[in-house]
């Protein structure tokens, strides 16, 4: 019985994985499509035509360069301040009793109840009156904005892994609040602060109402903007599209290489409290 339940379960996760894989696969073998191949009828899974013209095209005869180049800074800029701040709230919560102490921390996931475009107008007119429209802080600032939250949530929940012993053992050695945190809460949070990392480096890298909002030239174009600039009113270059999508879940796919070890770990830790 055991084995039929693990055939079954692993015929199942199989289904499911080639069912949510399948699109991504359509995606990277249709970029080395040729135009003609991509748009027929009876187009094949596998390239007849193997082609590199669609990257040669978007990479040397278009923006996209400066489009990666603005999202890789606007991301990674927010993921570290977004982490930062949400280090130091995730703790303060975790240690400081205060009264509203728990409020704060239920409250947090409440400003996901509603949807962000209400806040569009509002921020634009804030931005405006700082000056800060059309510039890269105010697509940082948006960022940190809605990824801080969950992050704080998430790093608060990890913390409460963390065995007091480890804490009382140092304080009673002499140290401070401070070194604690950096010296020994730090280096053992880091498979939540990984997994936090991810997600707030993929809401800024696939954020696109605020930045087609708030930027208006195309020196500060994000990828998500530049690549929805090239869909035409009454026509699509789908292979153009197609490689631009290719080499846009890159850096979300080499971010997971690096830090995916401590990812699966940091959510499954974060998710028992």
């Amino acid at each position: 019985m055991k084995d039929k339940g693990k055939l079954f379960l692993g015929g199942s996760l199989s289904i499911i994985f080639i069912i949510f894989f399948f699109p991504f696969f359509w995606i990277i073998s249709s970029a080395f499509k040729s135009p003609q191949e991509i748009i027929q009828k009876n187009s094949t899974i596998i390239p007849q035509s193997f082609t590199f013209e669609h990257f040669e095209k978007i990479l040397f005869s278009s923006d996209f360069l400066i489009y990666l180049k603005n999202s890789l800074i606007v991301s990674f800029f927010s993921m570290f301040i977004a982490v930062v701040l949400s280090i130091f709230a995730a703790y303060g919560l975790h240690k400081l009793k205060f009264y509203g102490n728990k409020l704060v921390e239920r409250s947090l996931l409440v400003t996901y109840a509603f949807p962000g475009v209400i806040l569009l107008i509002p921020m634009y007119l804030m931005l405006g009156k700082m000056g800060l429209l059309n510039s890269y802080f105010a697509l940082i600032l948006i960022n940190v904005t809605f990824s801080t939250p969950f992050a704080v949530w998430m790093l608060k929940a990890f913390f409460k892994t963390i065995p007091y012993d480890i804490e009382e053992a140092a304080m009673i050695d002499g140290a401070s609040k401070m070194t604690i945190l950096f010296k020994i809460i730090f280096p053992l949070a880091l498979p939540g602060i990984a997994s936090v990392s991810i997600f707030c480096f993929i809401i800024s890298w696939t954020e696109y109402m605020f930045a087609s909002i708030m930027i208006s030239g195309d020196d500060l174009k994000t990828l998500p903007v530049g690549l929805a600039s090239i869909v035409g009113q009454y026509q699509i270059d789908w292979g153009f599209l197609l490689a631009g999508a290719t080499l846009a879940s890159l850096p979300v796919i080499i971010l997971f290489i690096f830090v995916g070890k401590y990812f699966v770990s940091g959510l499954t830790d974060g998710a028992v409290k």
